[in-house]
């Protein structure tokens, strides 16, 4: 049992996890634009998502409760090493112009743990900024990759699915933001920090019930993506409205985490097994 749990701590703090959750809601994205799955993509994407995070959480800024992850962090390091040596490798594998994109979200990573300025800013510690900063990232990496790697035309469609995704992040992020109510510095100007933990709250219902009304716009009530988004929303609301300050260690790293791999099996189910369902 020892094992297994040690096993699982280093399956989410090694960023698997997360990984896992952002190769997910890029499946959707092929989903939902009938699409030829590119693995070479996915497989980029995979590893570029545990490089990146693992760049942020342990290049030496990482906050302090990160510190209990010593006896792990050799482990870590290795894999990170392997994920980026995997990265590079997949590099040579796609079209320049989603390399083009991929290396602009990069920066926007590199520059979120990186300071600009010899004063040690970076986008990170820019008040406010922080969880559009990786709504960003997500939506760049999960919407528009796959669609310039499609060759798909970038309309007024995909920049509706685009602001979607962003929104849809934004409000998977807020659980951790008041997770980190603890640990964050006043100067990094956090949702909660801002408006306090209920107003974040209904914030994020807000986002959640417009998300709704936006894919109600686009789709019909018998599409299989609208379907899916649905159980999707109201799984984030009920993860959100139950985030605390003192959650359980996996409330948000593990739970909150697996709901796009949750909306990307619905998806398939209702894609895949289910009639379509009349109204």
């Amino acid at each position: 049992m020892k094992y297994l749990k040690n096993a699982f701590e280093l399956y989410i703090n090694s960023s698997i996890h997360v990984s896992f959750a952002v190769v997910a809601l890029s499946l959707v994205t092929y989903l939902e634009y009938d699409m030829d799955v590119d693995l070479n993509l996915l497989v980029f994407t995979f590893f570029a998502s545990v490089t990146g995070y693992n760049f942020v959480k342990y290049a030496g800024i990482a906050k302090l409760h990160h510190l209990s992850l010593a006896t792990n962090l050799r482990v870590i390091q290795i894999f990170s090493l392997m994920s980026f040596l995997a990265l590079l490798f997949y590099v040579f594998k796609l079209n320049s112009t989603v390399l083009l994109a991929a290396g602009i979200l990069g920066l926007f990573t590199l520059f979120y743990a990186v300071p600009l300025s010899r004063n040690g800013k970076n986008l990170r510690s820019l008040p406010g900024l922080k969880i559009f900063i990786i709504a960003l990232v997500w939506a760049g990496s999960t919407v528009l990759l796959p669609l310039i790697n499609g060759h798909k035309y970038l309309g007024l469609e995909v920049i509706v699915d685009f602001i979607q995704r962003l929104l849809l992040v934004v409000i998977l992020t807020l659980p951790f933001e008041i997770r980190d109510l603890e640990f964050d510095k006043e100067a990094l100007g956090t949702i909660p920090q801002k408006i306090g933990v209920f107003r974040t709250k209904v914030f994020g219902t807000f986002l959640l019930v417009l998300i709704f009304f936006i894919e109600l716009l686009q789709k019909s009530f018998e599409s299989d993506g609208f379907l899916a988004l649905s159980i999707l929303l109201l799984g984030l609301g009920f993860f959100l409205w139950g985030a605390k300050k003192r959650q359980s260690k996996y409330y948000s790293a593990f739970w909150v985490e697996a709901l796009p791999m949750l909306y990307l099996g619905v998806y398939l189910l209702f894609k895949s097994f289910l009639p379509q369902i009349p109204f």
